[in-house]
């Protein structure tokens, strides 16, 4: 019996890298789907002749992209074509955090952008910096020293919508990747599909994954009470508020929302929060078979 980890799934088949960095191509057993048990990239599994034989615990799982295990999100976000979207990114923010996996920001196609909207999107970009989240932009990839330090020794996902760079990112990165890149449709301003599997590569003695894109990102099973713990710069905030189980709304005595009126916290990022919770409280409760309700919000 062997260990290793999958580092690329495609119609069934899945290629799993072993200790030694030798990859081998297995199968699901049978009794995978019984249980209805599916593997997917980043899962640590145990091998023997060719199948798949028991999947170890995830610390993790993100399901846009699909991907186990890993220890860091690059989310690689457009300054334009597709055009630049802070809730999208807050988005992600929000998702990475539930699952306590640490998100870094890349900002691409900044050489197509004019001064006066550079300088823009520079001085929002520093508001996350400065709340801790790692920025890096595309104009820094003729020296690229700093973000693959950060990558190094790390199992990272990239993400982003379609059309956002990931492959170009990949491509200047490894280069002999030699990915497929293509452009974007200026009619839905968003790009084609160029990457359709999740697949892992040895980067800096780690592992990088690129990812399909998609033009949409949904929030997972997160409770308007745990909503608020996911904006980084929320939770020292919430410490000063009136009430304990403040959620940053309609309640009096707010520090929250007296940072937001004194220009202390983005607007956009209070304003992104102020929908999440919207989306969060329309959602309906899900009902499994013996009725009990499950991932309702209270």
């Amino acid at each position: 019996m062997q260990t290793g980890k999958i580092i690329k799934s495609n119609s069934g088949f899945y290629d799993v890298q072993l200790a030694n960095q030798e990859i081998i191509r297995t199968r699901a057993r049978g009794n995978f789907r019984h249980q209805k048990i599916k593997p997917i990239v980043g899962d640590w599994v145990e091998c023997d002749q060719g199948y798949l034989l028991r999947i170890k615990p995830r610390k993790n799982e993100i399901v846009r992209p699909l991907i186990a295990n890993v220890d860091q999100a690059l989310i690689v976000m457009a300054a334009i074509q597709p055009t630049f979207s802070s809730n999208l990114l807050d988005r992600f923010l929000v998702i990475l955090e539930s699952q306590s996996i640490a998100p870094l920001i890349y900002l691409s196609k900044m050489d197509l952008l004019d001064a006066k909207r550079s300088t823009e999107l520079k001085q929002q970009l520093h508001y996350y910096s400065q709340i801790g989240y790692p920025v890096f932009l595309s104009e820094q990839l003729n020296n690229p020293l700093e973000l693959k330090q950060a990558l190094a020794q790390r199992e990272t996902v990239l993400a982003g919508q379609t059309g956002a760079g990931k492959s170009t990112l990949l491509n200047h990165l490894i280069p002999n990747l030699n990915l497929a890149t293509n452009s974007i449709s200026n009619s839905l301003n968003r790009g084609k599909h160029t990457t359709r599997l999740v697949t892992l590569y040895p980067f800096q003695q780690g592992l990088i994954a690129d990812t399909p894109g998609f033009s949409s990102l949904t929030l997972q099973a997160i409770t308007r009470e745990q909503l608020p713990q996911l904006f980084l710069e929320f939770n020292k905030l919430s410490l000063h508020c009136k009430y304990r189980s403040c959620v940053h709304l309609n309640e009096p005595d707010c520090a929250v929302k007296q940072a937001v009126a004194a220009g202390k916290i983005l607007p956009s990022r209070y304003q992104n929060y102020q929908q999440f919770q919207a989306e969060i409280a329309q959602k309906r409760p899900v009902y499994s078979k013996n009725n009990k309700r499950s991932n309702s919000n209270k």
